[in-house]
């Protein structure tokens, strides 16, 4: 009888770090052009499709899908960042969505109550600007340290306890502007009422691309200085790769998975300011879109290296905007945009498997029994 079994790769040649990805995608490609002809429709074309509604005629000087990718891909970027930074421990932080969302609702209290409960406080953009990020930092860092809490005093799992605090943050935001924020000159829509425009993120050129994008750019680069150049990072990392021999010289895992958290959180809650404060200038549905559950898979497929984040979270945002557009121009379901999109990463998450393993085939026996 033939057997297949996955053996770890205990010194995976260099080569396999490019050739995975590219045939990865390769593959992906094949896939998913073997569905779309399934379903009647063209590949060429359906990819020329996405490929437009994801960059468009960007070397023409026509830029206003690429700057919707960007927009796009920035709340994955600082999402994926954050679920990054505690992966590195391997503390399995499922709670990036409760946490971008609690920073989007911290920034918009701000926005709304403060001009009228403290006039005094200079209404200019850099003031506000401030005071909406550190709102959002520390409501994301607060949520993040409940589970933090819970795993440091009583081992309780951090994946349950990150994965319901998600549902809580959602709902409660939803109470929000339906309820106790909502708008009362909204003409009944749910949503609470524009933010005053000095408090709105700049925004470049005639594009949605707000300053939320260099905020990520440069959480990366602090999250890489992080890891790569101070005691804090190295000890986290030791923790993550080795938690015995961390313990045994002397690492505290309690003060780094405070720390840990505090960090992941609170970029997680960047990116719900940038959201509010960036995009719609209000609380209302959307600002949970499950980029917290997306970030997961940015982290995971850029390896939780920062500057693999920022181009993944690009790369990622490019599938689902030109997704969406094949659904508008080539007439497409919805869900067959959908299966494309979960096709392409099966196969850019599977194929990572195979870099750190390969298959072994072995052939067995039967005995007879008499």
């Amino acid at each position: 009888m033939i057997r297949f079994r996955l053996e770890r790769r205990i010194d995976p040649p260099r080569y396999l770090s490019w050739a995975v990805p590219v045939a990865s995608v390769v593959l992906a490609l094949v896939a998913s052009g073997l569905l779309l002809l399934a379903f009647g429709a063209n590949p060429i074309d359906t990819f020329a499709a996405m490929w437009d509604g994801a960059f468009g005629d960007i070397f023409g000087g026509e830029v206003y899908s690429a700057s919707e990718t960007l927009v796009r891909a920035t709340p994955l970027m600082l999402t994926g960042l954050a679920v990054a930074v505690a992966f590195k421990m391997k503390f399995w932080n499922i709670g990036a969505e409760g946490q971008l969302v609690m920073g989007g609702i911290a920034a918009s209290a701000v926005a709304l109550f403060l001009p009228d409960a403290a006039p005094w406080v200079p209404q200019t953009l850099v003031v506000y600007g401030l005071i909406m990020g550190g709102a959002a930092i520390l409501a994301g860092a607060l949520w993040a340290l409940i589970p933090a809490l819970l795993k440091a005093y009583l081992n309780v799992s951090e994946i349950i306890v990150t994965l319901m605090l998600n549902y809580i943050a959602i709902l409660w935001y939803s109470q929000l502007f339906t309820t106790s924020w909502k708008d009362p000159e909204g003409l009944g829509f749910p949503g609470s009422a524009l933010f005053p425009e000095f408090t709105w993120l700049p925004r470049f050129s005639n594009t949605r691309v707000n300053v939320a994008l260099l905020i990520g750019l440069v959480a990366a680069v602090g999250v890489w200085v992080l890891f790569a150049k101070t005691r804090a990072g190295y000890e986290i990392r030791l923790l993550g790769d080795n938690p015995e021999a961390a313990r045994f010289a002397g690492v505290s895992v309690f003060r780094n998975i405070l720390l840990v958290m505090l960090i992941s959180g609170g970029l997680a809650g960047l990116a719900g300011m940038g959201e509010v404060a960036g995009i719609s200038h209000k609380l209302q549905q959307g600002l949970s879109a499950n980029n917290g559950f997306t970030a997961i898979i940015v982290a995971w497929v850029a390896k939780l290296q920062p500057g693999a984040i920022v181009l993944v979270s690009i790369l990622l945002a490019a599938v689902f905007v030109g997704g969406d557009q094949i659904q508008m121009t080539m007439g497409l379901p919805a869900s067959v945009a959908q299966v494309v999109q979960g096709v392409m990463l099966f196969f850019v998450l599977g194929g990572d498997i195979f870099s750190q393993y390969r298959i072994r085939v072995s052939r067995e026996r039967v005995g007879v029994v008499a």
